[in-house]
């Protein structure tokens, strides 16, 4: 019967907080929140300014070593296993291919941010 409780709880107090937060929101909007810029100022410019191409190598550079680290996280506990030695070879295989892949790219200059 607890969990039905539990249950029963967490749903109103869902329900009463969708309800509050539609209609509690003043729902009269002004000119400001109308206009394309809350900011309070008008634009000096315009707004689609190409970005620089180095900005999307670091953001695919960070991605990619993200992801990388994230195939490393399971290595503690598959050190558990019967055969750790295969365990550590791969993953200091895909540190070893990290390392290389970031020494690469420093050398042809991919992570200078100034050109």
């Amino acid at each position: 019967m607890g969990l039905m409780n539990m249950l029963a709880l967490t749903t109103l107090i869902s329900l009463l907080l969708m309800l509050i937060s539609f209609w509690l929101p003043q729902m009269l909007p002004d000119t400001e929140k109308l206009s394309p810029y809350e900011c309070g100022f008008d634009p000096l410019g315009s707004a689609r300014l190409p970005f620089s191409i180095r900005f999307f190598l670091v953001a695919i550079l960070f991605l990619l070593f993200d992801l990388e680290i994230a195939l490393l996280l399971p290595t503690p506990w598959a050190i558990n296993l019967t055969h750790p030695l295969n365990t550590l070879s791969w993953a200091s295989l895909i540190i070893i291919m990290l390392t290389a892949g970031l020494i690469y790219e420093w050398k042809q200059g991919g992570l200078d941010w100034a050109e």
